[in-house]
């Protein structure tokens, strides 16, 4: 009787599996891509801490446009300049929502600009460049702050006297600190504890994204969310910088006059308070926090590490440095501050900030998209609901519009009479519908503090510029420089 029972569970047990794989990983002209098996899907073919590596191998295999399941997630991945451009920019609107990014989900629930879908995105999107665009970009407000800022770094470099450090710390304030100054109109000094606090919270919430633990959490989301475990670690984080922002939000509203809005924090709530009536309101306090959560997190991380990128590239390359300070001391001299506007006469200075995005592909696998319906895509047909993978590094390391791409060279994007040349590959903010809405100010931001570091500062490493490894690091999904010692020395 036992030996029927076990049968019988057998059986069922095998009907099941058959079921779930027939409905879930049979080919429905889909892109090809290797088996999947059940349950796992093709975990296999994916090597631990190396997903992107992982990816570009099975583009050898299967081309630009494949289809691989991370557990029972169907995933459709699209690498190279053509297939990405085709997908974000021709086809905006079918691939222009969000994917599934398990490891904040568990935080975002749908909230907040950067992780939301439809009319709650729209309407958050159209507010926040409104906003910004109030605020931030494109304002001499802005600016000043961001040369404010840059000041503020000298003076704290001048302070270590030469000798050399790890500068990620600094490197992650300043970045944060523009960030404080849009949102709450206002900077922290580098030592404020509450400031401290909360570059330990956003520091906290990338180890724990890039973690052996978030990363299969991001595979298997639809099991292990219902477990303990650190898993969770990201979105517990999250939830502090959550009370970061609402100790803040709560600040601003005491002082808050609805007539002269003083920064997006003022504009945040006044939205709040018009729209609390309306029942698809997308302005709740969830919404607010996470908007403002995420703009730490990517305001703070991508400048920053960018920065951190940018100035190991240039003790790598002595001479490359030397040329930008001879532009910075042509065009600019070392007594007046860089301005935003200075960058349009100096192409050097340009080529390279733009290869040091490029080299460095910060998110290389970039943030997942979502198809809103049925897709015919170069024959194939993807089916609504299909997670989207526009690997950049694919773009940006794209050797039919960079030729050597590993290789570091700013000559790429200057053309033949010395001035400044554009390729279309260059995709460091991403493309279409979800473009980063940031990109603006992250221009301004990196060229601001390069300059103005260069300008006053020349670099040096105890190790031999020829032993340095430039080789970015995955870590999670994304690219981070080797740590490093470097001295800044008064010129």
């Amino acid at each position: 009787m036992e030996a029927l029972t076990l049968l019988l569970i057998f059986l069922i047990s095998c009907i099941l599996c058959l079921y779930t794989w027939n409905s879930m990983y049979r080919n429905h002209n889909l892109p090809p891509g290797p088996t999947p098996l059940p349950f796992l899907g093709n975990l296999l073919k994916m090597k631990t801490g190396q997903m992107v590596d992982s990816l570009k191998e099975l583009q050898k295999k299967y081309g630009d446009v494949y289809t691989i399941y991370l557990g029972p997630r169907r995933v459709v991945v699209l690498c190279g300049y053509e297939a990405v451009k085709e997908a974000l920019v021709d086809n905006a609107e079918e691939f222009g929502d969000r994917g599934l990014l398990p490891s904040i989900e568990l935080y975002t629930q749908g909230h907040g600009l950067v992780f939301s879908n439809g009319e709650r995105w729209k309407e958050l999107r159209r507010f926040t460049i409104k906003t910004f665009r109030h605020f931030g970009m494109g304002k001499r407000s802005i600016d000043e702050k961001i040369k404010e800022e840059a000041k503020c770094l000298v003076e704290e470099f001048r302070k270590r006297k030469g000798e050399p450090f790890n500068p990620t710390f600094y490197f992650s304030q300043v970045a944060a600190n523009i960030t404080c100054a849009i949102l709450f109109g206002s900077r922290y000094s580098y030592n404020d504890p509450a400031f401290l606090r909360l570059m330990y919270i956003i520091d906290e919430i990338f180890k724990a994204m890039s973690s052996f633990w978030g990363q299969l959490f991001d595979i298997f989301n639809a099991v292990m969310k219902h477990f303990p475990g650190p898993h969770h670690r990201a979105a517990k984080f999250a939830y502090k910088l959550d009370k970061f922002a609402l100790e803040r939000l709560e600040a601003e509203r005491d002082t808050l006059d609805p007539e002269n809005p003083r920064h997006m924090i003022d504009s945040f709530l006044m939205k709040m308070e018009e729209e609390k009536d309306n029942p698809s309101n997308s302005y709740t306090m969830k919404s607010v926090l996470t908007c403002t959560s995420i703009l730490f997190i990517a305001g703070t991380e991508t400048v920053s590490t960018t920065l951190r990128h940018g100035f190991l590239l240039l003790l790598k390359h002595p001479d490359i440095k030397c040329k930008l300070q001879e532009e910075i001391d042509r065009v600019i001299g070392r007594r007046r501050d860089p301005e935003p506007e200075d960058r349009a006469s100096m192409p050097y200075t340009d080529a390279v900030i733009h290869e040091v995005q490029r080299y460095a592909n910060v998110l290389p696998m970039n943030l997942p998209h979502v198809v809103t319906k049925d897709v015919k895509f170069r024959g194939f047909t993807i089916p609504k609901g299909t997670d989207v993978f526009p690997i950049l590094t694919t773009v940006l390391h794209d050797p039919k519009y960079f030729p050597d791409p590993f290789i570091f060279n700013p000559q790429r994007f200057l053309d033949e009479k010395g001035g400044f040349k554009k390729n279309a590959a260059f995709m460091a903010f991403s493309a279409g519908k979800r473009v980063c809405l940031g990109e603006n100010l992250a221009r301004v931001e990196l060229f601001i503090f390069i300059t103005t570091l260069l300008q006053h500062f020349d670099i040096s490493t105890p190790e031999d510029p020829a032993h340095i490894d430039i080789t970015p690091q995955m870590v999670g999904f994304s690219n981070v420089p080797k740590s490093y010692l470097i001295s800044f020395n008064p010129r």
